[in-house]
């Protein structure tokens, strides 16, 4: 255990569970007092106890203004200043075979989501960071903004729009000594990608995550199945001082898929033929 976050005050929204809840944990054992912030206040709660007096659970909607505005006071109210801000909530959205079908009745909610809280909550943490000089900022996008592909048009319009904001937030940020980067996270397990529907036990959606791994893996050449600590472990990085020079990047955390795809089919054609020309000899 190090302690790269030592001294560092973070907040993670989302951060009860899956991606956020790793990078909480790998926060406060780095050294850092956290603000979880989410909708879940069992898990959020339960975590803070674990943690301790380093840490504090806030319910949170991120698609609300005057809510993401207290969190961040309190966290500066509790701990004295804010150093890394990790706006990672996010949610898939209503799930539809094409675009077609699709009546955009959660376009509203997965836009304040996943993009509207982004921006707001980068402009109030930015807004403390800039009177200390010095602060960093993640976003949590996802391959989707990346790679165009069907369904889910908001979800992908969304984290596509993170992609960009981050960028240019950068670049207006980095005056004040403020580094932003942004992540691209693949198909990392975690209940967002589990395609799970409401009320579903548990051995039905390890049953789904079971039926479609095949589909998840065909498009990607590390075959590593992607963990929410593989996030957590590339946030850290980007937020330690020893990326003290890196703002404006977006980093896929994919296993390759953004490499473009595999061609394994290639070395299966190459056998086949291998095998006619075998059998044409015989």
């Amino acid at each position: 255990m190090g302690q790269d976050l030592s001294g560092k005050v973070a907040i993670v929204t989302g951060g009860a569970s899956g991606i956020g809840r790793a990078s909480v944990e790998l926060f406060a054992r780095e050294g850092a007092k956290v603000v979880i912030a989410d909708i879940n206040d069992e898990q959020g709660e339960s975590l803070a106890r674990e943690i301790g007096n380093a840490a504090f659970y806030q319910r949170v909607d991120v698609s609300c203004t005057r809510q993401m505005q207290s969190l961040v006071d309190n966290a500066v109210a509790r701990f004295g200043r804010l150093d890394i801000m990790f706006n990672n909530a996010g949610i898939s959205g209503a799930q539809h075979p094409r675009f077609l079908d699709d009546d955009l009745a959660d376009f509203d909610r997965v836009i304040g989501i996943n993009l509207f809280g982004v921006m707001s909550g980068s402009r109030i943490a930015g807004r403390i960071m800039s009177k200390q000089g010095s602060g960093v900022i993640i976003n949590n996008s996802s391959i989707a903004g990346l790679l165009p592909g069907q369904a889910l048009m908001t979800y992908r319009a969304t984290k596509a729009a993170v992609i960009m904001f981050s960028k240019s937030l950068a670049i207006d940020l980095a005056e004040y000594g403020i580094r932003v980067n942004c992540l691209a996270p693949g198909h990392i397990r975690t209940s967002l990608t589990a395609f799970s529907m409401p009320g579903m036990t548990a051995e039905q959606i390890e049953r789904v995550k079971q039926a479609i791994s095949p589909a998840f893996d065909s498009n990607q050449p590390l075959k590593r199945h992607g963990k929410p600590d593989d996030v957590a472990q590339a946030v850290l990085f980007l937020v330690s001082d020893r990326a003290a020079q890196i703002t404006g990047i977006v980093l896929p955390i994919d296993g390759g898929i953004t490499a473009g795809d595999p061609v394994n089919h290639l070395r299966e054609i190459m056998q086949a033929r291998a095998q006619a020309l075998a059998d044409i000899q015989v």
